[in-house]
């Protein structure tokens, strides 16, 4: 046979090769395509479930529940029916319709990516009163103890986000310490081992509740009790 022949036959198989993987390619794209598409429906029913939950985790005692939104002039209302988009908060109530807190999600930088969390706000006493984390990718075992630890969760059932007598700064800005070193209810005792992460939450509770509490306050008529109340666990 000669080179020529050769170098086709070659030709030939590189080509048929070549189709072959774009063939696979498109399939695996296709199969990919098809189970996101299938899958969405039931990963964002899962996520608005957690989401649930965790409402009524960070507000103690609470068994309704009824949604506001932030919009674009910095103005509470309250959120029209299905609303999942933009700055949600959601108010908290006990069985008589009384106000028990606010559930307030925020987000932040940490040591391996963006951690999200959710807290609850009680306006009566200006203290953060829950704590949970939505999502996060810190490293396991160190990281991760912005979820578990018993000693750092507790820093969230009285924090102190009292507002400066202006109402539009906090009395105190919340920063997070050396494990150990909290002095003062505005403080939060960090993780030997997870400073990162602990810092992380510190920063992310400073940004929020700058942004919040001062919103809150003035708009703290809107979140009376009314016949919308969604009653949950």
């Amino acid at each position: 046979m000669s080179d020529q022949n050769i170098s086709k036959d070659k030709g030939s198989d590189v080509f048929q090769l070549f189709k072959s993987m774009v063939g696979i390619g498109l399939i695996c794209a296709a199969l990919i395509a098809f189970v996101f598409q299938t899958t969405q429906p039931r990963i964002k029913k899962l996520k608005a479930a957690a989401l649930e939950e965790a409402v009524f985790q960070v507000i103690p005692g609470m068994v309704q529940k009824k949604t506001y939104l932030l919009d674009e002039k910095g103005n509470i209302q309250i959120a029209k029916e299905g609303v999942t988009a933009g700055e949600l908060i959601y108010a908290g109530y006990d069985k008589d319709g009384n106000l028990l807190g606010l559930a307030i999600q925020a987000s932040g930088m940490g040591f391996a990516d963006v951690i999200k969390v959710i807290y609850g706000y009680r306006p009566s006493t200006q203290k953060i009163i829950g704590f949970k984390v939505l999502d996060s990718k810190e490293t396991p075992g160190l990281g991760d103890k912005i979820e578990k630890d018993e000693n750092f969760l507790a820093n969230f059932k009285a924090l102190d986000v009292a507002l400066a007598a202006d109402g539009k700064t906090l009395q105190n800005e919340i920063k997070a310490v050396k494990q150990g070193q909290k002095k003062h209810e505005w403080e939060i005792d960090g993780i030997t081992g997870a400073t990162i992460s602990s810092r992380a939450i510190g920063a992310i509770f400073k940004e929020s509740t700058q942004k919040w509490m001062p919103t809150i306050v003035v708009h703290s008529n809107i979140f009376s009790n009314d016949t919308t109340l969604t009653h949950g666990h």
